[in-house]
């Protein structure tokens, strides 16, 4: 176990993040699983700006990597585009 203060504030800092990030990772790929599922173009064309923006967002605060946000990104741009 911790003996200092600050080594106590950083394993709750810890935690909190850890949840936090979870989250949004957790929702960034149930996000992901819909759209790939979408069948209608009409209805994947609208949730795709915003997957995009989450994917964007998460990569910013280093919840994912930006490499994998951007792959993440153009698969499911190729995913729309293949829709009849």
């Amino acid at each position: 176990m911790a003996n200092h203060k600050s080594s106590l504030k950083r394993i709750r800092q810890e935690k909190t993040r850890r949840l936090h990030n979870r989250y949004y990772g957790k929702t960034m790929r149930n996000a992901v699983r819909k759209l790939r599922a979408t069948t209608e173009k009409a209805e994947a064309v609208a949730l795709l700006p915003t997957v995009t923006k989450m994917l964007d967002k998460l990569a910013k605060v280093n919840v994912i990597h930006k490499n994998k946000a951007n792959n993440l990104k153009s698969k499911l741009a190729l995913h729309v585009n293949k829709l009849a």
